[in-house]
């Protein structure tokens, strides 16, 4: 029975009582007819792409008497050649899928490698944004710093004068006070005791 998408599409399967879903063994059934129906088109597949590759290198009467005599052969013979045909409809397969995944493969890696570069790029640039932050802190601080110390020695500096002043206020009151006290003491010793009522 030759298999066509339609069929796949219509079938219908039965349910089982007392469980859901289908008899197993009459989906394992319709799948092996699939599977039949697939590998002959794969053979034929490979067996015409061969047709059309000897055709195209220029051996296309030698693929005319090839038919030809194809034609009287019994069936058992008909089926041999298929079954020949399938190593190359399987190598072609197998070289196919090989290439699909070798291009996948390189699509992943090329994905890796923009991904890797990508994140690569946003660190280098967080990096350099995180650099350029604490710089400027580090600037703003110690200007900050330099402003403080200025500052402070400003106000040292006013609080040596103010103490230079001080002193010299202090000394210049104390040694006008011993003036005084000197003038006082030697007005004192001119006059005689009994002037003072001693």
């Amino acid at each position: 029975m030759a298999l066509t998408p339609d069929d796949v599409v219509t079938k219908q399967f039965q349910h089982v009582r007392f469980k859901d879903g289908f008899d197993p063994d009459e989906v394992d059934d319709f799948l092996d007819e699939i599977v039949i129906e697939w590998r002959k088109a794969l053979e034929e597949n490979a067996e015409l792409k061969a047709k059309l590759a000897a055709y195209e290198s220029g051996a296309a009467p030698a693929a005319t008497e090839a038919p030809a005599a194809a034609v009287p052969a019994p069936a058992p013979a008909a089926e041999a050649a298929p079954v020949e045909a399938a190593p190359t409809g399987s190598a072609t397969a197998t070289a196919g899928i090989i290439e699909l995944a070798q291009r996948l493969h390189d699509e992943h890696v090329a994905e890796g490698e923009a991904k890797r570069n990508q994140l690569i790029s946003e660190a280098e640039a967080e990096v350099a944004r995180i650099r350029t932050e604490a710089e400027a802190k580090q600037r703003e601080e110690t200007a900050r710093l330099e402003r403080e110390r200025n500052t402070l020695e400003a106000r040292i500096t006013e609080l040596r004068n103010f103490e230079r002043d001080y002193r010299a206020q202090l000394r210049g009151y104390i040694e006008g006070q011993l003036r005084d006290l000197d003038e006082k003491s030697a007005s004192t010793d001119s006059t005689p005791v009994s002037a003072i009522g001693l």
